[in-house]
């Protein structure tokens, strides 16, 4: 009994962690167009930039390979060693998977996650990443 709800923890974390990446994925471009639409220096880092392509580059080519996203694969995994049925109706689960998952045909997701990239790609165009530069010591250095 004790494995089955270690397992329930860990897929319900997979779960909230999937959710995070998700509103990351969202939440990034908004960002990046609202903060310079505000001047906020911040959403142009080069590293928050980075790590927003990088994420939406995953999820695209996984899309275009006709892959499952590892994290669902991994919660689903975890599920059925709790036997569990994936995504029954636990606190957890009832919300966060209706905020991050849709039934519909893989193209659909496969064109909205290509358009969305678009759309980021788009915003390195339009807002260009800035490599901070760190000041230079009492040295000069």
């Amino acid at each position: 009994m004790r494995e089955t709800t270690t397992y329930q923890m860990l897929a319900d974390l997979v779960l909230i962690v999937h959710t995070g990446i998700a509103a990351f994925v969202v939440g990034g471009l908004v960002l990046v167009i609202a903060g310079n639409v505000w001047r906020w220096q911040w959403v142009n880092g080069l590293w928050f930039r980075l790590a927003h392509l990088a994420v939406n580059g995953v999820i695209v080519a996984d899309a275009w390979m006709g892959r499952i996203c590892p994290l669902t694969e991994l919660e689903m995994w975890l599920r059925s060693k709790a036997f569990e049925v994936p995504y029954s109706e636990s606190f957890v689960e009832h919300w966060l998977q209706r905020l991050i998952y849709f039934d519909a045909p893989q193209w659909v997701f496969t064109l909205a996650y290509s358009i969305f990239g678009l759309f980021v790609l788009g915003t390195w165009w339009y807002f260009p990443p800035v490599r901070r530069r760190r000041k230079p010591d009492a040295a000069g250095y």
